[in-house]
């Protein structure tokens, strides 16, 4: 990922707060001729000091489900457009519309896995998760014959980063003026990311 300096964010916890607001990422592998292959699936994510863990699963017929070995996870954060028009310094004719965003890129190692056991585990955890996430109760009954049989038709999935790269674009290459007017105009504008982006780029203003 092209990362200019003024755009590298180092603090994982950031990574922690992207991943929570949205854990529905895209997962990068190669297929055997070496084209790349992608799906996009919820994870569940742990974090100790710089190791993290991602975990999922994919239907047993998805072909990335044979592709162990390296990957890319890409953790979507806000994005926002940004008009040249918000620029108040005496530059702005010259500025051009940009789009501010936060992004995660995590490279590493996908270990596959499909014993019956770690699968239900596994999706007991993700039920659990994403339940209590949309207000609901429905869990994985791992001693019902009937849940346990649709384990078959799943793999699961480790994936550990060796690399982890953060790019938080939120016009640092800026004056303070202009980070100030488009945090205001972004904060007004009727859009979930837009205010993310705006309570962003606030943040890093202190």
């Amino acid at each position: 990922m092209y990362t200019p300096r003024a755009f590298a964010e180092t603090d994982l916890s950031q990574l922690d707060a992207l991943v929570a607001a949205d854990p529905f990422i895209t997962l990068v592998t190669g297929d055997a001729g070496g084209a790349p292959f992608a799906s996009h699936l919820p994870v569940l994510y742990r974090r100790d000091g710089g190791d993290v863990l991602v975990e999922g699963h994919w239907a047993k017929p998805n072909p990335q489900a044979r592709h162990a070995g390296h990957a890319l996870v890409v953790v979507h954060g806000a994005h926002a457009y940004v008009s040249p028009a918000w620029y108040p310094d005496k530059e702005a004719s010259a500025r051009v519309p940009t789009w501010n965003y936060a992004v995660a890129h995590l490279s590493g190692t996908l270990q596959t896995f499909d014993d019956e056991d770690a699968l239900a585990d596994l999706v007991s955890r993700l039920s659990d998760r994403f339940e209590a996430r949309a207000g609901e109760s429905w869990r994985f009954e791992p001693e019902r014959d009937d849940h346990r049989r649709q384990l078959r038709g799943i793999v699961g999935f480790r994936f550990v980063p060796e690399r982890i790269e953060l790019k938080f674009k939120l016009n640092q290459n800026h004056p303070v003026a202009n980070r100030e007017a488009v945090a205001a105009r972004l904060a007004g504008v009727d859009d979930p990311d837009a205010r993310a982006i705006a309570a962003m780029m606030r943040d890093r203003a202190h």
